[in-house]
């Protein structure tokens, strides 16, 4: 692999929480080695305001983040990606669209920020958990020798970092 910048895109179901943190993460932290882009299978076209909140307080972008459709980034004209990572159990699940110049792919899956019931600190509690897990998943992502490793250990790698703290049941494929 070069030292040229990589396209990243996150996927969940909705596309309003996980996949948006991960987003403005590798955003802030990739800056002039990856550019970042989330989706989802079935967006719900608004980004959970917890998922705002946190990312603003822990310092990161906000601007541009917005619920929308995996098909948008499926057809020609659209940015080429290089890894495409689930973060959601039901993603990870489902027929993805044919991504063009075959990305690298891998399950990061961490429990549904968003699903959690009760007050507004345990909601905000579970997205800054949440934003947790994501932050080590990229930390490790972006330290990887991308100039030096073969694509076999890439894949090896990505899938362990799926693995790292906060991981779900759905522990999958990566190609």
């Amino acid at each position: 692999m070069s030292d040229r910048t990589f396209n990243v895109m996150f996927l969940c179901t909705g596309n309003t929480a996980r996949s948006i943190l991960a987003e403005s993460i590798l955003r802030k932290e990739g800056r002039g080695r990856f550019n970042a882009f989330s989706a989802g299978s079935q967006p719900k076209g608004m980004v959970n305001p917890f998922a705002i909140k946190v990312l603003a307080e822990m310092d990161y972008p906000v601007d541009g983040l917005h619920s929308k459709s995996w098909q948008e980034f499926a057809h020609e004209g659209a940015p080429a990606m290089d890894f495409v990572f689930t973060v959601c159990d039901n993603a990870a699940g489902e027929a993805c669209p044919i991504w063009p110049g075959q990305p690298m792919t891998a399950h990061w899956g961490i429990e549904d920020p968003a699903a959690v019931e009760g007050t507004d600190l345990q909601k905000e509690a579970a997205f800054i958990q949440a934003f947790r897990y994501v932050k080590n998943r990229i930390t490790a992502f972006t330290s990887l020798p991308f100039a030096s490793i073969d694509r076999l250990s890439l894949g090896t790698r990505l899938r362990d970092i799926g693995r790292l703290e906060g991981a779900t049941v759905g522990q999958g494929k990566a190609s």
